[in-house]
């Protein structure tokens, strides 16, 4: 029987994180993925010969911590300079054009008025990520008594918080759990800049710019980057990072085993209790490990692999009521020349259709409702003029992120409800970049559920769980599993699911090794 100090299941950017920095400290390491395919959400998929494209199709806050601990630079990774233009499309006159990042940052298309307080706008929320930065990085503690280590990082906080000053602090805890539409009606007039600057806070989650909870908590977040908030994509690519990350595991004895579904996680009783031992794959095989840490949902883990039998009923019942439902649908198109946009030189950008927060807010309503929008609003990139990979040569792909379309809709995914939507879709695409209907060769639209089912993502959703104040720190996923432990002794979480959430960051992978390299020195 094979076994290895430590099995890690699954293959997303944060399970390979998290191997790396386990085998970085000496141990044993074997990552299970179920696919054939390492990446997860990242990964690339041909949808087309020749075209292909990733789920997650930019790169925005990878840590420059994480990226410098495992030498990715040495395997390839390297983003560019600056990041992606941020594009608010405007069929009837001038986009809105967001261009550099932190205080070189621009904005075009704009009155005077705005452009002023886009600039005093950043030099504000700025103030709040450096604040935060370096708590994405460490566990948050559990609330009440615990190690001196707890107590110096709560310490750091209170101290954080406290340098911002008496004016600042109170400015901070009045935004945090603002509604988008608050924060962006206090700063600026024009609601195309409204639109855009709030689509950061919202994207991937099942909240729209009226909804109070962590929007703005989401947007900070997400600003902690390199390029404070900028996209990028990197010229190999989404995949350059994941191949990156592989060479750089494998490079320090990490060893990857594709196909390999997990059936269950092996929970066993000895001298100290009830105990994770390994895994048995799907074929029957067992693997014994020390330590197992999941990369997979929780409603995945504890659910599917642990088993309910295994856990005590009040942690099941808090992970069952855990929001995972997605709303975000994936829509790729492979086209035979560039598209043009109305009034757009170049689409070299991430573009956004958004023409105002009430769109974004409308087309939520439907969702909440299990309708799909019949004015859907959208993030778009052409990741081929920036990886040449990506399409044959002289046609492109196009990515796009579709907001708000629900798991579940009303009368199921059927043949003629997937079909309504694609139509939809074109259509907008249509009125913005004319012609672009006569350009498609082929095409993909992935549904939340399609998400679920190709990617093993509860309700397809791309944060594992909601990034909202109840799901959050101390609190993500829940109680007795928010520090990376679980209930179940020797069964570790590393995935978006934990703190500090989804996106191609890094941090949970970082913060979990962490923590299960402290109960190792601890025992």
């Amino acid at each position: 029987m094979q076994k290895y100090d430590v099995i890690v299941i699954g293959a997303g950017h944060n399970s390979v994180v998290c191997a790396n920095y386990l085998a970085r400290k000496g141990r044993s390491v074997l990552v299970l993925e179920q696919s054939d395919k390492l990446g997860g959400l990242a990964s690339q998929r041909e949808f087309h010969p020749g075209f292909s494209a990733s789920i997650a199709h930019t790169i925005q806050h990878f840590s420059s911590k994480v990226a410098a601990d495992l030498k990715l630079a040495k395997f390839g990774f390297k983003l560019p300079k600056s990041p992606l233009p941020t594009i608010g499309l405007n069929p009837d006159g001038v986009p809105i054009i967001l261009d550099g990042f932190g205080a070189s940052s621009t904005v075009e298309g704009v009155e005077e008025k705005d452009a002023q307080a886009y600039a005093d706008y950043l030099k504000f929320m700025q103030v709040f990520v450096d604040m935060l930065k370096p708590f994405w990085l460490k566990t948050i503690p559990r609330i009440g008594p615990g190690s001196l280590g707890d107590l110096m990082t709560f310490a750091q906080l209170g101290l954080k918080m406290r340098a911002l000053g008496r004016q600042d602090m109170g400015e901070f805890m009045r935004i945090a759990t603002l509604p988008a539409r608050d924060l962006m009606d206090e700063n600026f007039d024009n609601d195309l800049l409204k639109a855009v600057l709030s689509w950061d806070g919202l994207i991937g989650s099942k909240m729209a710019p009226r909804s109070p909870n962590a929007t703005v908590l989401n947007m900070l977040y997400k600003m902690s980057g390199a390029h404070d908030g900028g996209h990028c994509i990197p010229a190999n690519g989404v995949e350059g990072l994941v191949k990156a990350l592989h060479q750089s595991a494998v490079n320090q004895g990490v060893e990857f085993k594709l196909s390999s579904p997990v059936s269950r996680i092996v929970v066993e009783a000895g001298s100290q209790g009830m105990r994770a031992t390994g895994v048995e794959l799907q074929g029957g095989q067992t693997i014994t490990a020390d330590t197992v840490v999941s990369g997979a949902d929780p409603k995945q883990t504890f659910f599917n692999m642990v088993g309910v039998e295994n856990l005590e009923i009040q942690f099941t019942n808090r992970i069952n009521r855990l929001r995972c439902d997605g709303y975000v649908a994936k829509l790729h198109l492979a086209l035979d020349s560039l598209p043009k946009f109305k009034n757009l030189h170049h689409p070299q950008g991430r573009l956004i259709i958004a023409p105002s927060m009430d769109a974004i807010e409308f087309a939520y309503d439907h969702a909440k409702y299990g309708e799909c929008s019949d004015n859907p609003v959208m993030e778009i990139v052409l990741p081929s003029l920036s990886d040449p990979s990506s399409a044959p040569e002289g046609k492109h792909t196009l990515s796009a992120h579709v907001m708000y379309v629900p798991h579940t809709v009303k009368g199921g995914w059927t043949k003629k409800a997937r079909n309504t939507l694609y139509k939809r879709l074109i259509a907008m695409l249509e009125n913005y970049a004319p012609g672009i209907k006569k350009q498609i060769i082929q095409s993909e639209l992935l549904t939340p559920l399609d998400l679920e089912q190709q990617y093993n993502v509860t309700g397809g959703h791309w944060h594992h769980t909601e990034m909202a104040m109840d799901q959050m720190f101390m609190m993500r996923p829940t109680y007795e599993a928010a520090q990376y432990a679980t209930p179940v002794p020797g069964l570790y979480l590393c995935g978006a699911g934990t703190h500090p959430g989804g996106g191609l960051m890094g941090a949970a992978g970082h913060n979990a090794a962490r923590a299960i390299l402290g109960a190792k020195v601890k025992s």
